[in-house]
């Protein structure tokens, strides 16, 4: 999963004051609050499912690769994503958390947001994992910004780009160079992806208690309502310019 070189991610870290409260702290005295522990948990399983999900959908789309050259691009990018998905399955266990028992609330959700927008032809695809990759790692960044000192640090390495950024602009912006009705069908299937990300995170947050209670308030240095708002106002707006830079309309 990736934030890509060319947009400016949402809530990045490196922005952020000084870490207060939680984020101060390291994981082991973080944890001791079971609240946190749980929802902690929760992000990490959810986390490492989107891995898994990614390199198996990357392994997918790279069947409909017009070249060699693309197939193995791809497949070096399944690659990365299986090698997050590793570190966060190893986290998991270190922490005494079966990391199937983790991820397994979210694979429903997950599958089926990937069942609705399968793609149907390789340009989608680049646009799907450009899109969607990016409106997730948009997401946890903004949560990074709370989370303990050892996993704030563990979320932003597997956010680390795979490469599918650039790779998917250049060639998207050479297919509608090529023919530029390319653009318009892109573009509504780049805002049907945002409607469905948006939804899908949203109904995965608000079955889970401790996950839900970290994100607008309930433990120590959560997000407030208000700033959940701003919080996906700034995914949107990173969006757009993702959307720019793919040379489609928002």
């Amino acid at each position: 999963m990736e934030t890509p070189d060319n947009a400016t991610p949402a809530g990045d870290p490196e922005d952020a004051d000084t870490p207060t409260g939680i984020a101060a702290q390291d994981w082991a005295t973080a944890s001791a609050e079971p609240q946190y522990r749980a929802a902690v948990i929760d992000l990490l399983g959810a986390l490492a499912y989107g891995e898994l999900a990614a390199f198996e959908r990357l392994a997918e789309d790279a069947k409909l690769a017009p070249s060699l050259e693309d197939k193995a691009e791809l497949a070096k990018m399944a690659s990365a994503e299986f090698h997050h998905f590793e570190r966060l399955r190893d986290r998991l266990a270190a922490v005494d958390a079966e990391p199937t028992v983790a991820m397994e609330p979210f694979a429903k959700a997950l599958d089926d947001f990937h069942r609705q927008t399968a793609p149907s032809d390789w340009l989608e695809g680049l646009v799907k994992a450009y899109v969607g990759d990016s409106i997730a790692s948009d997401f946890y960044r903004e949560v990074a910004t709370r989370l303990d000192s050892d996993t704030r640090a563990l979320v932003l390495a597997v956010l680390d780009d795979t490469g599918h950024g650039n790779f998917a602009v250049e060639k998207v912006r050479a297919a509608i160079e090529a023919d530029p009705r390319v653009g318009g069908r892109l573009a509504l299937w780049a805002r049907r992806l945002m409607g469905e990300a948006l939804s899908q995170a949203q109904r995965v947050v608000a079955e889970r208690d401790a996950l839900s209670t970290m994100l607008v308030g309930g433990v120590a240095d959560g997000f407030d309502l208000a700033e959940v708002g701003r919080m996906f106002s700034r995914i949107t707006e990173a969006h757009t310019k993702r959307m720019a830079a793919l040379g489609l309309a928002a």
